[in-house]
């Protein structure tokens, strides 16, 4: 390892990773996205190697996005490292030489695919990149993990929990097994009370159980050099047909989620929910986007309107910017926006063919605007050439949207960084920025020792009524 590549911070975590695998632990390094945590990862695998400690290869997990990433950092931290790429058709003709290698790197959804081939290995250590991926402990991802041996297990994350802490249950679950029981027990001394009636007990009981094998830092605690970052919260008002047609949607959806209610309970009206959510979210985001006959007769869009403006304003100060937006749909139409106005732009999209050709053509070149999927661009991207990131509409995770914006206020990045939230006025918009607060509590609760629990909560009956309250109630 090239060791002035290394802050002080980031040796540290290196070795605090490998006390714990000598110790016979698993260990979750859950710092603050843009912290990292590549590097620390490379560092232990080098020092693994030259004290001559590691006991075979290991075996590196990442979501297909960040393969050319970890190639990259690996190139530049560690070209000494000995590494394997196990992705494309022809992988399978590699396996001869896992053994010799000592980085294998693979991608989640190729992990149920090649079980067999995974779990004939001896791995010496088992790494996990954004390890959030691995909530869902029934998925056949998941379970493919749990057979694969290796003396340690690492997971990365910037995000231990996003949503509940089921997620956190699931990353212990795999790196150090049994450490917070099986699922029923952990529902009954943990997460029911925590989550249901903000028990600090039981908050601190478990904060003192995972505390030794979490290791999180922050920028503001490791990272003072970084430029501040400003978040700008602008509540739109929608037009009045706009209003109407939000006022149609919202009836009609919230018959439709009591009746699915009545019938077959909250929990199985789930996706009912979710759909008339989605359709709530697309009147706020433009009237384009709601496929309905009554739509068709809205042509004008408050955001989008407001967000042309805002784009001559930052395009004229010489900006460069990120539009992260969850709708495929409504990144096209923005970027028709963009033609009609001159200014240049490029995309990245889950349907992006050459990403890695994309992000460094906007890195290198004076491309002023970026757009860019939520899906495609929470992960994996390092954009410090930007200093403007537009969430153009809100989303229930608060950790999805940090990842959007540490994509530009990361190490690297020396300007002051703008983050612009575009909110609909008084509709489920605002209803979502106070579920982030909810789930914010709960991660906090989790990540400090005096945070309060009492604001975690799951989305219940009540909640349901106030995000299909009428507009503006």
């Amino acid at each position: 390892m090239r060791q002035n590549q290394l802050r002080p911070y980031q040796g540290f975590g290196a070795a605090w990773m490998g006390t714990l695998i000598g110790a016979g632990f698993g260990g979750v390094l859950a710092d603050d996205m843009g912290l990292g945590k590549t590097v620390q990862a490379l560092a232990l695998l080098q020092a693994r190697r030259e004290s001559r400690k590691a006991q075979g290869p290991a075996l590196l997990v990442v979501p297909t996005s960040l393969i050319h990433g970890w190639q990259d950092q690996a190139t530049r931290f560690t070209p000494d490292l000995r590494l394997l790429i196990l992705h494309g058709t022809g992988r399978h003709s590699l396996a001869d030489e896992i053994n010799s290698a000592d980085l294998v790197v693979t991608t989640y959804p190729l992990l149920a695919r090649d079980k067999d081939l995974l779990a004939s290995v001896r791995w010496d250590l088992v790494i996990v990149d954004e390890a959030q991926i691995l909530k869902n402990p029934a998925s056949q991802m998941a379970k493919a993990l749990r057979d694969i041996p290796s003396a340690g297990r690492l997971a990365l994350t910037g995000t231990p929990m996003e949503n509940s802490l089921q997620d956190l249950w699931t990353l212990f679950d795999w790196i150090n097994p049994g450490l917070l029981g099986d699922r029923k027990t952990f529902q009954k001394l943990f997460r029911t009370p925590i989550e249901k009636q903000g028990d600090p007990r039981a908050q601190a009981r478990l904060n003192r159980r995972v505390r030794p094998f979490l290791l999180r830092r922050t920028k503001e605690a490791v990272a003072s050099e970084l430029p501040p970052r400003t978040e700008i919260i602008e509540r739109v008002e929608l037009t009045k047909p706009q209003q109407a047609l939000y006022e149609t949607v919202r009836s009609v959806m919230d018959a439709r989620v009591r009746d699915a209610i009545s019938r077959r309970g909250l929990a199985a009206a789930r996706i009912t929910i979710l759909d008339a959510l989605l359709k709530l979210r697309q009147v706020c985001c433009d009237p384009a986007l709601v496929k309905s006959e009554a739509a068709r007769h809205v042509s004008e869009s408050a955001k989008r309107a407001r967000l042309k403006e805002l784009l001559e304003e930052l395009a004229a100060e010489g900006r460069r910017v990120l539009i992260f937006s969850q709708f495929v749909e409504m990144l096209g139409l923005i970027a028709s926006d963009l033609d009609a106005m001159g200014i240049s732009h490029l995309t990245l999209t889950g349907q992006t063919r050459k990403r890695a050709e994309v992000l460094e053509e906007f890195r290198c070149g004076s491309v002023p605007v970026f757009l860019i999927s939520l899906k495609a661009g929470g992960v994996g991207l390092t954009l410090t050439e930007a200093d403007t990131v537009i969430l153009y509409d809100p989303w229930w995770n608060p950790a999805v949207e940090r990842q959007a914006m540490d994509r530009v206020h990361r190490i690297g990045q020396d300007k002051p960084v703008f983050v612009h939230r575009l909110v609909a006025a008084g509709t489920v918009e605002e209803k979502i920025l106070a579920l982030q607060a909810r789930k914010q509590a709960l991660a906090n609760a989790l990540l400090a020792d005096n945070a309060d629990v009492s604001t975690a909560g799951l989305i219940d009956e009540e909640i349901l009524a106030d995000l299909f309250a009428p507009l503006g109630a």
